[in-house]
């Protein structure tokens, strides 16, 4: 499910405001007090359903792992690894066929 991207008021009339969301708290901000028309705002009810919430794209959840043992512990049907950045290229290596070899998918290979 892709997220909502909400716009800030008036994004497209100034470049310098970007879209990055800021709530609108003007008195007459037809926006904020939200009139037909205009884009709209965040609400409780476009959160993520609890059952897909914080996992990756791909629908496994996302385990940062820095050694081979942690590696080894993970659950291939439902995680998935990230490799840590501090390891080096010869460990990573080793660490992505062990991976290949347990069935475990590797986000950043």
């Amino acid at each position: 499910m892709a997220n909502k991207r909400f716009k800030r008021q008036e994004y497209a009339r100034y470049k310098k405001l970007g879209i990055k969301w800021r709530r609108p708290r003007g008195k007459t901000s037809k926006m904020r007090r939200y009139e037909a028309g205009k884009p709209d705002m965040p609400a409780i009810g476009y959160r993520t359903p609890r059952a897909i919430r914080d996992l990756h794209p791909s629908g496994f959840k996302d385990v940062l792992v820095h050694n081979m043992q942690e590696l080894e512990d993970l659950d291939p049907a439902t995680e998935a690894a990230r490799i840590s950045a501090s390891i080096g290229k010869r460990k990573k290596d080793v660490m992505l066929a062990k991976a290949l070899e347990l069935g475990i998918k590797v986000l950043n290979k």
